[in-house]
């Protein structure tokens, strides 16, 4: 069900204690000789029956926080700088669902209060924020990522973290001098501007649109007006477009396309917001990670896109984080990615609310039904009729013990409790496998 040709399979030994993940076939074998027994799914844990100690290699385990998703990589190190890909994942974070919820809350709650508490006092901006706070939706991407951190130091003997710890190098960018003539004028010269721009400007024209075409950076206000390299005067454009631009002010070359020159303007002017997330939570996760007291080391998002670049990989999170840091080469990353949505673990509220945050209707009030709770992995055997089968997947529990299953083909609706076996207690993610290779991967293979 779970199982993939390519993946490693986490051990533990007797006791519970990490062992060097194994091949799936050398799983298969030792499952099929009764040498050991299954302990979790995904990922795929075994546990040995007879074995207690074994020769253990350090394995480093890397990340590339997101905004939105955080690349997950476990590899081991062949020898000096050259390392070898074991896991790899990628965790997608709720934290703007998150901020929705929350200001969907606020909204209902002021309205409430407004129509039926006129004479109260208003109470905003008179509560005190301890040192460090985060917000919920920027603590969760934290919280997630220190979770996972945290089970995969139960599956595997992990000796070391690396961690892309700063996504623009802005400083090294604004003034060269911080960093020295060799970073900026050796091999990451360029890199960090380059990626900051393509994120900012989502990797298209920023005059025709143009995308999937080679792209210049191009000054707003030429240099030859008194222009600067300030990354407000930066953008992209494709080769026509920079030529046919040339020495122009933008004012002139967008004369007669008034509302682009405003977009334009205002683009420049605008923040990155997932960067933004992304650099408010950088130290705090980097705090968390140092706590675990393994050693921690960092590395930048433009050294992480010369890696990549210079070695041929394609871009994705998972593959991202195993280029973070030093390294000259790296072997087995054709494998698939194992991709993780933090799901929740559902509500205390318990009822339905209508546009104005009125209740309208109750919700169960036990989340078990039948032994069954939302977001269980299950197996159902139906044995006739119009979804006769077996169905694996993510179990959707109702009061009447009619369930819905979502398969990796879509949902199954009506599903007797009866015909249910639980493959995987709900831990508030969800599971599923990217077993197709990027398009570059299949061009380059």
């Amino acid at each position: 069900m779970f199982e993939c040709e390519y993946m490693s399979v986490f051990v533990l030994n007797k006791q519970k204690r990490p062992l060097m993940p194994c091949s799936e076939k050398r799983a298969r074998l030792l499952l099929e000789r009764g040498r050991a027994v299954v302990v979790r799914l995904v990922p795929f844990t075994i546990r040995l029956k007879d074995r207690i100690g074994g020769v253990l290699q350090p394995l480093r385990l890397k990340l590339d926080p997101g905004s939105k998703t955080t690349g997950i990589a476990l590899v081991r190190e062949v020898v000096r700088r050259d390392e070898s890909v074991v896991w790899l994942a990628e965790l997608t974070h709720r934290g703007y669902q998150i901020s929705e919820a929350l200001r969907a809350r606020s909204a209902m709650r002021r309205r409430r209060r407004s129509a039926n508490l006129r004479y109260r006092a208003p109470r905003f901006l008179n509560r005190t924020k301890p040192k460090g706070w985060l917000a919920p939706s920027l603590r969760h991407r934290v919280e997630t990522t220190i979770n996972w951190v945290k089970r995969l130091r139960r599956l595997a003997p992990i000796t070391e973290i690396t961690q892309e710890l700063v996504r623009f190098d802005l400083q090294a960018m604004q003034h060269p001098e911080i960093s020295g003539i060799e970073y900026q004028q050796g091999e990451l010269a360029g890199y960090e501007v380059r990626e900051y721009l393509l994120e900012k400007w989502q990797r298209t024209c920023a005059y025709c649109g143009a995308q999937q075409v080679p792209l210049q950076i191009e000054h707003i206000r030429p240099k030859s007006a008194g222009g600067s390299n300030r990354l407000s005067n930066l953008t992209l454009a494709c080769a026509p477009c920079n030529h046919k631009k040339g020495a122009q002010s933008i004012e002139a070359f967008l004369k007669h396309k008034l509302e682009l020159l405003k977009q334009i303007q205002a683009q420049a002017q605008a923040p990155l917001k997932d960067a933004a997330a992304v650099n408010t939570t950088r130290w705090a996760l980097f705090n968390a990670l140092k706590a675990t007291g393994l050693q921690v080391k960092t590395g930048s998002g433009g050294q992480t896109k010369y890696n990549r670049q210079r070695l041929g990989i394609p871009k994705t999170h998972a593959l991202d984080a195993a280029c973070v840091g030093k390294l000259d080469a790296l072997h087995n990353w054709q494998i698939p990615t194992l991709a993780i949505k933090a799901m929740g673990r559902g509500s205390y509220q318990r009822t339905r609310l209508n546009r104005f945050g009125f209740p309208r209707g109750h919700l169960m009030r036990h989340k078990r039904i039948h032994g069954f709770q939302t977001g269980d992995r299950v197996i159902a055997h139906i044995p006739s009729g119009k979804k006769a089968g077996v169905h694996v997947g993510r179990v959707a529990v109702r009061t009447s013990g009619s369930f819905n299953i979502q398969t990796a083909t879509g949902v199954i609706q009506g599903i007797a409790h009866r015909h249910c076996s639980v493959l995987q207690r709900a831990d508030g993610y969800g599971y599923s496998f990217n077993l197709t290779q990027p398009e570059e991967a299949r061009l380059a293979a």
